[in-house]
């Protein structure tokens, strides 16, 4: 599995059945995973795939992603490196209500394995669908 969009495939396969590990072992060894719009307690950037596991350890317990009804993915002059534009829905786990969230990330693969992820997501629309939308806002007010 050498193509990026294919290990892209791999993930949200794997995001689905709930295998955080499998997850995880998709990412390099020092493979980096950024969040440049992330807010309050949430990391902006992980450094290796270790960290990356101890971020998804508990993702399935906030929450049941059950689809991902849309799913564009554009190449780009990097042929190592897709851009892809999703929506994931679902149930928020904590409240039971329905979860949105679009999407667009950066991958880049080197030899099966993503070196580098970045994650561009609504930190407010997260929190919302998480319902911990007061946290997070208390959290920038401080």
């Amino acid at each position: 599995m050498t193509q990026p969009e294919d290990l892209v495939q791999k993930m949200l396969d794997l995001l689905l059945a709930k295998d955080m590990n499998a997850v995880a072992d998709l990412w390099a060894e020092d493979g980096v995973a950024e969040f440049p719009f992330a807010a309050g307690a949430s990391p902006r950037r992980l450094t290796g795939r270790e960290e990356v596991r101890r971020y998804l350890a508990n993702y399935p317990e906030r929450i049941d992603v059950r689809e991902f009804p849309a799913l564009t993915v554009y190449r780009t002059d990097h042929p190592d490196t897709i851009v892809v534009e999703l929506t994931a829905t679902g149930l928020t786990v904590r409240t039971g209500e329905p979860y949105r969230l679009d999407y667009i990330v950066v991958v880049t693969v080197r030899d099966g394995l993503i070196t580098r992820y970045r994650d561009y997501w609504s930190p407010l629309a997260a929190a919302s669908a998480a319902g911990v939308l007061p946290e997070l806002l208390a959290s920038v007010a401080r």
